[in-house]
């Protein structure tokens, strides 16, 4: 346990969010455990660290407590210099005494002398992901018949999921060619559709997926993997302003050749999907 006080978090609390409750910086609930992972190889969003409560700034106090004094000293020093990224030029600093203040904190802590990590949940490692193999089976199921594709391509679906953490809440269900599921990444639930077929999705599929979507709670998002990709007027109708980001065949194979995470293939494309509208953004377009 760290040997930060009340009076710490509180003062840690004003720097990194001015107050506002439950918010840390410019951090979504995404961009918030991609920073855990960067910066620290730590999954934020496990449940060890929701003990007080969901809220980013919850977590944040939560796993500041439970840390040793190195992690959290090192922790407090990467959210202090994206602090400062992101503070417009020449803005007047709100807390003119933040950097002082957390200057203190940062020298008491590093002073204790601890360096184990204690209570921490890694992420994911990404160098530990049989990126090859992975690869290889994509590249046998496309060899199959479509009975047997459908299959095949449901287990490695779940495999893939669950090498990165991002388990799917219900079982994925084989019909035909089709496989339904959910999963959560980053404080999201998202719906997964996924299809192979000897064509590109079009209107019909995007369509019928979209009503689904718009059946369940505002905040869910949609995950459509279809292999052989989108026909152009399925994207024009269904391709922008939606919950939904689509994946391609090509992406998943090009990701695994590059050693890509999933989680980080689905950030980018939200990302860019939030800049642009676009639901599909080929992954050559992202990295």
């Amino acid at each position: 346990m760290s040997s930060l006080r009340s009076v710490d978090l509180s003062l840690i609390d004003e720097i990194m969010n001015g107050g506002t409750r439950g918010y840390v910086l410019d951090f979504s609930n995404r961009t918030f455990a991609d920073f855990f992972v960067r910066e620290m190889d730590v999954d934020i969003d496990a449940s060890l660290y929701s003990e007080d409560g969901t809220s980013k700034g919850k977590r944040l106090q939560c796993f500041l407590k439970k840390v040793d004094d190195a992690t959290a000293a090192k922790l407090l020093s990467v959210l202090w210099e994206h602090r400062e990224a992101i503070r417009p030029q020449g803005q007047q600093e709100p807390y003119p005494r933040a950097a002082q203040q957390l200057a203190s904190i940062l020298a008491r802590l590093r002073g204790s002398g601890l360096t184990s990590t204690r209570n921490v949940v890694p992420a994911p490692r990404v160098e530990a992901i049989e990126f090859d193999r992975f690869r290889a089976r994509l590249l046998e199921i496309r060899d199959q018949s479509p009975h047997q594709r459908g299959y095949a391509f449901e287990g490695f679906l779940q495999d893939l999921f669950n090498a990165f953490g991002m388990s799917a809440r219900e079982p994925f269900r084989n019909i035909g060619e089709q496989i339904d599921g959910s999963f959560e990444l980053a404080g999201e639930t998202y719906l997964v559709e996924a299809k192979w077929l000897n064509r590109k999705v079009g209107i019909a599929e995007l369509g019928a997926f979209h009503s689904k979507l718009e059946q369940k709670a505002q905040w869910t998002r949609g995950a459509f993997i279809s292999f052989q990709g989108f026909t152009d007027e399925g994207l024009n109708a269904f391709g922008r302003g939606r919950r939904i980001i689509g994946l391609d065949g090509r992406d998943l194979f090009v990701a695994m050749e590059q050693g890509m995470s999933l989680d980080r293939l689905i950030a980018l494309k939200v990302r860019r999907a939030s800049e642009t509208g676009n639901v599909f953004v080929p992954i050559d377009q992202l990295i």
